[in-house]
Protein backbone atom coordinates (compact mmCIF):
# COMPACT_ATOMS: atom_id res chain seq x y z
CA UNK A 1 0.00 0.00 0.00
CA UNK A 2 1.53 3.31 -1.45
CA UNK A 3 1.40 5.90 1.21
CA UNK A 4 0.16 9.61 0.02
CA UNK A 5 2.31 12.75 0.95
CA UNK A 6 0.58 15.29 3.48
CA UNK A 7 -1.00 18.16 1.64
CA UNK A 8 -2.06 20.79 4.27
CA UNK A 9 -4.07 22.68 1.55
CA UNK A 10 -6.27 19.75 1.49
CA UNK A 11 -5.92 18.32 5.12
CA UNK A 12 -9.42 18.00 7.04
CA UNK A 13 -9.53 19.37 10.55
CA UNK A 14 -9.53 17.37 13.36
CA UNK A 15 -11.74 19.04 16.29
CA UNK A 16 -9.11 17.21 19.33
CA UNK A 17 -5.93 18.14 17.57
CA UNK A 18 -7.75 21.73 17.42
CA UNK A 19 -8.94 21.72 21.11
CA UNK A 20 -5.68 20.92 21.79
CA UNK A 21 -3.78 23.95 19.98
CA UNK A 22 -6.24 26.14 21.65
CA UNK A 23 -5.45 25.17 25.03
CA UNK A 24 -1.88 25.36 24.51
CA UNK A 25 -2.53 29.20 22.91
CA UNK A 26 -4.71 29.86 25.61
CA UNK A 27 -1.94 29.07 28.22
CA UNK A 28 0.49 30.66 26.32
CA UNK A 29 -1.57 33.92 26.92
CA UNK A 30 -1.94 33.47 30.25
CA UNK A 31 1.22 32.91 31.05
CA UNK A 32 2.26 36.22 28.75
CA UNK A 33 -0.30 38.22 30.74
CA UNK A 34 1.27 37.15 34.45
CA UNK A 35 4.50 38.07 33.14
CA UNK A 36 3.48 41.39 31.93
CA UNK A 37 2.44 42.17 34.85
CA UNK A 38 5.26 40.82 37.09
CA UNK A 39 8.15 41.98 35.62
CA UNK A 40 9.22 45.64 34.12
CA UNK A 41 7.86 45.05 30.22
CA UNK A 42 11.34 46.91 29.32
CA UNK A 43 13.25 44.48 31.51
CA UNK A 44 11.22 41.22 29.85
CA UNK A 45 13.23 38.93 27.91
CA UNK A 46 11.18 36.67 25.58
CA UNK A 47 13.45 34.84 23.56
CA UNK A 48 17.20 34.66 23.63
CA UNK A 49 17.45 36.13 20.46
CA UNK A 50 15.06 39.28 21.21
CA UNK A 51 17.22 42.22 19.67
CA UNK A 52 17.83 40.02 16.22
CA UNK A 53 14.25 39.99 16.01
CA UNK A 54 13.43 43.49 16.70
CA UNK A 55 16.50 44.32 14.48
CA UNK A 56 14.86 42.62 11.92
CA UNK A 57 11.12 43.58 12.90
CA UNK A 58 12.06 46.98 12.21
CA UNK A 59 14.15 45.90 9.45
CA UNK A 60 11.22 44.31 7.43
CA UNK A 61 7.96 46.12 8.98
CA UNK A 62 9.09 49.83 9.37
CA UNK A 63 6.08 50.92 9.78
CA UNK A 64 5.21 49.09 13.13
CA UNK A 65 7.91 50.62 14.86
CA UNK A 66 7.64 54.67 13.70
CA UNK A 67 6.24 56.44 16.38
CA UNK A 68 3.25 56.96 17.47
CA UNK A 69 3.89 53.04 16.79
CA UNK A 70 0.03 53.45 16.11
CA UNK A 71 0.66 49.43 14.40
CA UNK A 72 1.96 47.79 17.38
CA UNK A 73 -0.89 49.53 19.43
CA UNK A 74 -4.00 48.13 16.86
CA UNK A 75 -2.95 45.34 15.23
CA UNK A 76 -4.28 45.58 11.89
CA UNK A 77 -5.56 42.07 11.08
CA UNK A 78 -6.96 42.63 7.63
CA UNK A 79 -3.05 44.06 6.43
CA UNK A 80 -1.81 40.51 8.18
CA UNK A 81 -3.64 38.29 6.15
CA UNK A 82 -3.57 40.39 2.76
CA UNK A 83 -1.31 38.29 0.39
CA UNK A 84 1.06 40.35 0.60
CA UNK A 85 1.22 40.91 3.87
CA UNK A 86 0.88 37.01 4.34
CA UNK A 87 3.88 36.59 2.11
CA UNK A 88 6.10 39.20 4.25
CA UNK A 89 5.23 37.40 7.76
CA UNK A 90 5.81 34.18 5.83
CA UNK A 91 9.46 35.04 5.26
CA UNK A 92 9.87 36.94 8.68
CA UNK A 93 8.61 33.69 10.57
CA UNK A 94 10.51 30.99 8.57
CA UNK A 95 13.89 33.25 9.38
CA UNK A 96 13.63 31.47 12.67
CA UNK A 97 12.87 27.91 11.75
CA UNK A 98 16.21 26.40 13.29
CA UNK A 99 16.70 29.68 15.42
CA UNK A 100 13.48 28.91 17.80
CA UNK A 101 11.74 26.47 19.41
CA UNK A 102 7.95 26.45 18.13
CA UNK A 103 8.78 29.16 15.74
CA UNK A 104 5.60 28.38 13.75
CA UNK A 105 3.13 27.28 16.72
CA UNK A 106 -0.21 29.31 17.74
CA UNK A 107 0.00 31.73 20.01
CA UNK A 108 -2.65 34.03 20.80
CA UNK A 109 -1.96 38.40 21.00
CA UNK A 110 -3.98 41.04 22.02
CA UNK A 111 -4.92 43.28 19.00
CA UNK A 112 -5.04 46.02 21.02
CA UNK A 113 -1.77 46.44 23.46
CA UNK A 114 -4.10 48.78 25.73
CA UNK A 115 -6.21 46.21 26.47
CA UNK A 116 -6.38 42.82 28.07
CA UNK A 117 -6.95 39.14 26.61
CA UNK A 118 -10.18 38.65 25.54
CA UNK A 119 -12.75 37.23 23.35
CA UNK A 120 -12.93 40.76 20.67
CA UNK A 121 -9.04 41.66 21.92
CA UNK A 122 -7.27 38.54 20.53
CA UNK A 123 -6.31 36.98 17.33
CA UNK A 124 -4.42 33.56 16.38
CA UNK A 125 -0.63 34.29 14.99
CA UNK A 126 2.11 32.68 14.76
CA UNK A 127 4.35 32.34 17.99
CA UNK A 128 6.84 34.19 16.07
CA UNK A 129 5.03 36.89 14.75
CA UNK A 130 4.16 37.18 18.74
CA UNK A 131 7.86 37.24 19.80
CA UNK A 132 8.40 39.90 17.30
CA UNK A 133 5.41 41.99 18.19
CA UNK A 134 5.49 41.59 21.66
CA UNK A 135 9.29 42.20 22.17
CA UNK A 136 8.65 45.51 20.41
CA UNK A 137 5.79 46.71 22.45
CA UNK A 138 8.02 45.66 25.63
CA UNK A 139 10.94 47.70 24.44
CA UNK A 140 9.18 50.58 23.19
CA UNK A 141 7.17 50.61 26.44
CA UNK A 142 4.20 50.12 24.72
CA UNK A 143 3.00 46.81 27.85
CA UNK A 144 3.82 49.76 30.84
CA UNK A 145 0.72 50.81 31.27
CA UNK A 146 -0.74 47.07 31.22
CA UNK A 147 1.98 46.26 33.74
CA UNK A 148 1.58 49.39 36.08
CA UNK A 149 -2.49 48.12 36.02
CA UNK A 150 -1.89 44.77 36.82
CA UNK A 151 0.85 45.77 39.58
CA UNK A 152 -1.86 47.75 41.13
CA UNK A 153 -4.67 45.14 40.97
CA UNK A 154 -2.23 42.92 42.53
CA UNK A 155 -1.48 44.50 45.51
CA UNK A 156 -5.36 45.82 45.43
CA UNK A 157 -6.24 42.10 46.00
CA UNK A 158 -3.00 40.99 48.41
CA UNK A 159 -4.70 43.95 50.83
CA UNK A 160 -8.40 42.37 50.51
CA UNK A 161 -6.82 38.91 51.19
CA UNK A 162 -5.43 40.09 54.63
CA UNK A 163 -8.26 41.85 55.43
CA UNK A 164 -10.01 38.57 54.68
CA UNK A 165 -7.39 36.69 57.28
CA UNK A 166 -7.77 39.30 59.77
CA UNK A 167 -11.65 38.90 59.84
CA UNK A 168 -11.42 35.49 60.04
CA UNK A 169 -8.97 35.44 62.70
CA UNK A 170 -10.77 38.04 64.89
CA UNK A 171 -13.75 35.36 64.32
CA UNK A 172 -11.41 32.81 65.93
CA UNK A 173 -10.80 34.58 68.76
CA UNK A 174 -13.99 35.46 69.90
Amino acid sequence: MATQKFDPNTAQNAVEIEKQFAVVAVEHAQTYWNLIGAVQPRDLRLTKLDDEIFAHLSETFPELVEPPYTGLVKLDEDAMKTPEGKEKWRNFVNAYEKKIDKFNFGSLIRTDATDEYSQFNSIFVMRMQFYAIEIARNRLGLNDAIHEKEKLEAAERKAKEEKEKGKKAKGKKA
